[in-house]
C-alpha cells in the first residue's frame, strides 16, 4: 500500500480507559508504536461484532501508520480454551484439527475486509512455555499458589486490582476461586492461570503438574514476548474490560513490577436491529453469511468503520446498502480525479488550492481527536462535492491535481474501500475457477454451480467472457 511519508502528528488523542479521560498519544519510543490487539478464539466462524472490533483496529493502525509511525501489532489466536476444547470433543477431531479450519477461516476475512495482517499473530499452544515461566515467577512472588493441580493468582495481593473498571476490591469473596475461563462479570475472586489436567483435554507437561493454562494467562506472555514489560496499546472490544484485561493487568504488572500498558482503546458492542446479536433471535452473521446474501466485504467493511468506535453501532442490512453507495460514490471520485485533464492555463490556482488543502487538513484532525470517523467522512464527502464542482468548471490546475492525488492516497492508506485495485487471485481460487470451467465443459452444471457457489463463500465470483473466466473479488 502507498503511504504518505511525513513527520508524526504532534496532539493525536485517544480516550485511554485505564484514566478515563481523552489524552495526547506520546508513545514509548519516537515514529514507533507498539500495539497488542486481542484476537479470535478459534472455536467458530468469527461474526460481525468481532469484526467492528477488528475494523476499529485496522483503522487505528492504518492512521497511525499514515502518520508517519511504524507500527508493531500483535494479535493472539487463542486456540487452546474451554470453548475450542469443547467444539473439537464434539466434533471427534484433533484440538489442532479443529482450530486450524477456523484460524484459516479467519485469516481469510482479514483479507477480504482490507484489514492489515498484524505482525505477530502467535498461537497459544505455541507459547506454553512462556506462560508457564510467567507462573512461576508469580507463585515465587507470592501473588500465586497451587491447589489440586491447578494455580491461582490471588487477587488480593496485588493493591491496584480493579483500576481499568473501577470495581472495588473490598468486594472480593475471600477463597472463592474461578476455574472457567470466562465468568460473570461481578465476579471478584481469584482467577486461574493453570488447570490441572481433566479426562478429554489436551494436557502440558509443567512443574505444577499435567495441565493447560487459563485464558488470561496467554495474552500476558505473548505480549511480553513480543514488547517486553511495557508497550504502548492495548485494544480490545468493552466487553473484555472485566474480567480479562483487568486480570492482565494484575498478572502482568505483579510479575514485572512495572506499568503494563499505557493506552488501553475499548471498541463499543454491536447491536444487529437494535437487539443484541443472538442466533435464537435470527439475527446473528458471520461475515459468511453476508457475502453468502450477496452482500460486499467492502461496503460490510465501510458500515463497520464508519460509526466512532466509542459509540454503539446498530448493525442492518440496509445499512449496507447505504454503504454500498458512499463506496460507489468515493470509488467514481477516485476514478474520475485519475483521469481527468488539468488546466495549464490557470496561473493563479490560489483559492481552490487552499480550499482542497483544508479538506484534507480537516479529515486527518478528525481522526486526530480519538478517531472520530463519522466527523472525518463528514470531511471527506465534502471535500468530494467540493473537488468535483471544481473539475466541472475546469479549475483544477497542476499544483491543485497534486494535493487531490495526496488526499487521494490518504484515502485509500487509511479507509481502504477501494475497489478497483488489481487483486491477486490466490492459487486456491483459480483450481476453484478452473474446476468450475471444466465441469461446464463437461456440461456438469451441478458440481459447475456448487463450485460457484463456494467461490462466492469465499469472496469471489466468476465473469465468462469471450476469452476465458474471469475471477472478481466480491
Amino acid at each position: 500500500m502507498v503511504r504518505e511519508h511525513k513527520t508524526p502528528m504532534n496532539k493525536i488523542a485517544f480516550f485511554n480507559t485505564l484514566k478515563k479521560r481523552q489524552e495526547i498519544f506520546s508513545p514509548l519510543k519516537k515514529n514507533r508504536v507498539t500495539m497488542y490487539s486481542c484476537g479470535p478464539t478459534v472455536y467458530d466462524y468469527a461474526h460481525i461484532g468481532n469484526f467492528r472490533t477488528y475494523i476499529f483496529q485496522d483503522l487505528l493502525r492504518r492512521f497511525l501508520e499514515y502518520c508517519g509511525y511504524t507500527v508493531i501489532q500483535v494479535m493472539n489466536i487463542t486456540d487452546v480454551d474451554d470453548k475450542t476444547i469443547a467444539g473439537a470433543n464434539r466434533e471427534g477431531v484433533t484440538l489442532a484439527e479443529y482450530t486450524a479450519k477456523y484460524t484459516d477461516a479467519f485469516l481469510e476475512d482479514l483479507a477480504r475486509l482490507n484489514i492489515e495482517r498484524p505482525e505477530h499473530m502467535p498461537r497459544a499452544t505455541e507459547s506454553i512455555d512462556d506462560m508457564i515461566t510467567m507462573i512461576q515467577t508469580l507463585i515465587k512472588k507470592k501473588h500465586a499458589y497451587e491447589s489440586n493441580g491447578s494455580v491461582y493468582f490471588k487477587i488480593d495481593t496485588f493493591k491496584h486490582y480493579g483500576k481499568l473498571s473501577g470495581k472495588d476490591l473490598a468486594m472480593n469473596i475471600q477463597g472463592a476461586r474461578i476455574d472457567s475461563d470466562e465468568y460473570e462479570k461481578d465476579n471478584l475472586s481469584d482467577f486461574v492461570l493453570w488447570k490441572a489436567k481433566k479426562e478429554g483435554e489436551p494436557s502440558w507437561e509443567s512443574p505444577f503438574g499435567p495441565g493447560r493454562p487459563g485464558w488470561h494467562i496467554e495474552c500476558s506472555a505473548m505480549s511480553m514476548k513480543e514488547f517486553g514489560a511495557t508497550f504502548d496499546m492495548h485494544t480490545g472490544g468493552e466487553d473484555l474490560i472485566f474480567p480479562h484485561h483487568e486480570n492482565e493487568i494484575a498478572q502482568s504488572e505483579a510479575c514485572t513490577g512495572k506499568p503494563f500498558v499505557r493506552y488501553w482503546l475499548h471498541c463499543k458492542f454491536l447491536l444487529v436491529d437494535g437487539e443484541k446479536m443472538s442466533k435464537s433471535k435470527g439475527n446473528f452473521y458471520t461475515l459468511r453469511d453476508l457475502i453468502a446474501k450477496g452482500h460486499d466485504p467492502i461496503s460490510i467493511r465501510y458500515l463497520l468503520l464508519s460509526h466512532n468506535y466509542r459509540q454503539p453501532l446498530n448493525f442492518t442490512l440496509e445499512g449496507i446498502e447505504q454503504s454500498k453507495k458512499a463506496v460507489q460514490r468515493i470509488n467514481e471520485f477516485i476514478k474520475r480525479m485519475e483521469s481527468h485533464k488539468v488546466n495549464n492555463a490557470i496561473s493563479d490556482e490560489g483559492d481552490v488550492l487552499e480550499r482542497v488543502t483544508a479538506c484534507k487538513a480537516a479529515f486527518c484532525d478528525a481522526l486526530a481527536d480519538d478517531l472520530n470517523i463519522a466527523e472525518a467522512l463528514a470531511q471527506l464527502f465534502n471535500a468530494v462535492r467540493i473537488i468535483n464542482n471544481f473539475a466541472d468548471t475546469n479549475q483544477i490546475g497542476k499544483r491543485t491535481m497534486q494535493e487531490i492525488e495526496e488526499f487521494i492516497t490518504m484515502i485509500d492508506a487509511i479507509i481502504a474501500v477501494r475497489t478497483e485495485h488489481d487483486v491477486e487471485v490466490p492459487n486456491e481460487i483459480l483450481e476453484l475457477v478452473n474446476g468450475r470451467q471444466k465441469a461446464r465443459q463437461e456440461r456438469n452444471f451441478a458440481e459447475a454451480d456448487r463450485l460457484r457457489d463456494l467461490l462466492t463463500q469465499k469472496g469471489w465470483i466468476v465473469k465468462d467472457t469471450k476469452d476465458g473466466p474471469v475471477p472478481e473479488r466480491l
